[in-house]
């Protein structure tokens, strides 16, 4: 059984009671005329108890959650909360009845949802409430809300059961406000620059767009496996192909990869492609995306993260992939080109190094491992190895480098843009070098899409595309350390993994 506990058997019964005296516990087509925050904004100019008269136009019904419950004999005070706020209400023998009062005594209580008709007023004591003439039962509640909610044993329930977390927590339900305002705000400047919205396949048959582990199933009617999305990019891009210079998408993708506190394997992002524009121009817009999110979040230029100071009130650094692995990770220049004493310095410091890898690689383990925490006010790293760089144009200049920037920001990756490879000889090639990457074991590395090839062979212009993670950025934004505190349902362990892994640390 669900609810085993003493208190849910109690209150079970309580509910068959309320059903044999003729009362459905959990009726319909119940309605609230406003939300609290309404109730109290409309009677603010209430001052005083001897303003308790009720009146057609002063009564209305309010809806809410029971949070606090105190009996004093013939009256009773409580405090209910919608998703707008709190707010005390009383009621009495004398206001609802002697019947209805004995069944609200006794029935109504902590977590239960119930409806009130009544005005608004001050108490003696001088507080702000409702002075209720009716209450109904609109949603009996099973399970008694926890009296304490905090620490580490309950965080990890918090996820688990979120909606107790939001019930106890309205702080919760107010990030997950703030994170879907993000979303419209970006939604909006987007559109605003002429930037359709698309969706793409959540289903692929070929695992390509980003270097990460596919999550695969399989479907079932075409006997075929699938991949779900790592990233819309190559859809996108035949987008582009198709005609749709400006587009947008905001949607889930999915990693099969391990989850710490930036990673779930589940994410929410946004892509765009932007033909006859170039990575620089998608630089400045990605510094004006931010200003208007600081803007519109009413945010100071300075903000802080993790305890740290992020400074937006500068233009954000451009720094060269390579120049960075000396002037910020300290890396010697003789070493930055040479794969073996890269090698060697990797594991003289305790890093693993794949001998296998290419210099590019090499490098970017080196960045991994002694750029990227270092990176906290916004930084574009730009100009990457081309071989890490397997979708990005190769530049004009040097041959060895993609035209290609990653916006790192409080020490984490944000954001990863670059002028589109669309010659689809060189695509082909780069493909096939992917696979060889793959046969040296890098097991994230890019599979041989021929229909997007096929699709560049149709011509694409001049492209600049761009990703950015939107969990990454709400927690940035909010100042949230762990991307479960932004994902309303973050992947957990099963309990049963978790309780073993509890006795282990025992």
């Amino acid at each position: 059984m669900i609810f085993d506990t003493q208190f849910e058997e109690q209150r079970i019964q309580k509910i068959k009671d309320i059903n044999d005296i003729g009362i459905n516990p959990y009726p319909h087509f119940l309605k609230k005329d406003i939300n609290i925050s309404e109730f109290k904004s409309k009677f603010a100019h209430i001052k005083n108890t001897e303003e308790k008269r009720e009146s057609e136009e002063n009564s209305v019904t309010l809806a809410g959650r029971v949070k606090l419950k105190r009996v004093a004999g013939k009256s009773t005070f409580a405090n209910i909360e919608d998703q707008s706020g709190n707010i005390q209400i009383y009621f009495s023998r004398d206001s609802i009845g002697e019947e209805k009062y004995s069944f609200s005594k006794k029935n109504i209580e902590v977590g239960d949802i119930i409806t009130v008709k009544g005005y608004a007023f001050i108490t003696k004591t001088g507080e702000f409430s409702l002075h209720a003439s009716d209450i109904t039962l609109a949603s009996k509640s099973i399970s008694p809300l926890p009296e304490k909610f905090h620490g580490l044993t309950d965080k990890e329930m918090r996820y688990r059961q979120r909606y107790l977390d939001m019930i106890m927590n309205s702080e919760v339900r107010e990030t997950f406000e703030k994170r879907s305002f993000i979303i419209k705000i970006i939604r909006r400047f987007f559109e605003e620059r002429g930037f359709l919205e698309v969706e793409t396949p959540m289903m692929h048959p070929i695992a390509g767009g980003a270097n990460a582990k596919p999550f695969i199933t399989h479907h079932n009617a075409l006997d075929v496996d699938r991949y779900l999305k790592i990233a819309p990019e190559l859809y996108l891009k035949r987008l582009v192909v198709g005609g749709m210079e400006a587009v947008f998408e905001i949607n889930r993708c999915f990693r099969n990869e391990g989850m710490d506190l930036t990673h779930n394997p589940e994410f929410t992002s946004i892509e765009f492609y932007w033909a006859w524009h170039d990575y620089f121009e998608v630089m400045d817009l990605t510094e004006e995306l931010f200003k208007e999110l600081l803007d519109k979040l009413n945010l100071e230029k300075i903000i802080k993260f993790d305890g740290r100071d992020i400074d937006f009130s500068k233009p954000f650094a451009r720094i060269k992939y390579l120049d960075a692995l000396s002037d910020i990770g300290g890396i010697s220049k003789e070493i930055i080109n040479d794969k073996e004493q890269i090698l060697a310095k990797l594991k003289q410091d305790g890093f693993e190094a794949n001998d296998k890898l290419d210099l590019g690689h090499l490098q970017a383990e080196l960045f991994d491992n002694y750029v990227e925490d270092k990176l906290i006010n916004p930084t574009f790293i730009i100009d990457f190895p081309i071989s890490i760089s397997p979708l990005s144009r190769r530049s004009d200049k040097d041959s060895n480098i993609a035209e290609r920037f990653e916006l790192f920001i409080a020490g984490r990756e944000l954001a990863n843009a670059f002028n589109e490879l669309n010659d689809p000889l060189d695509q082909y090639n780069r493909f096939k070098a992917q696979i060889d990457a793959k046969n040296a074991g890098d097991d994230e590395a890019h599979e041989m899409d021929e229909d997007y090839v096929k699709a560049l062979g149709y011509a694409m212009p001049p492209t600049a595309g761009w990703g950015l993670g939107i969990d990454r950025l709400v927690m940035l934004l909010l100042d949230k350390v762990s991307i479960r505190d932004v994902i309303l349902f973050p992947a957990m362990k099963p309990i049963k993994n978790l309780d073993s892994d509890l006795q282990k640390e025992q």
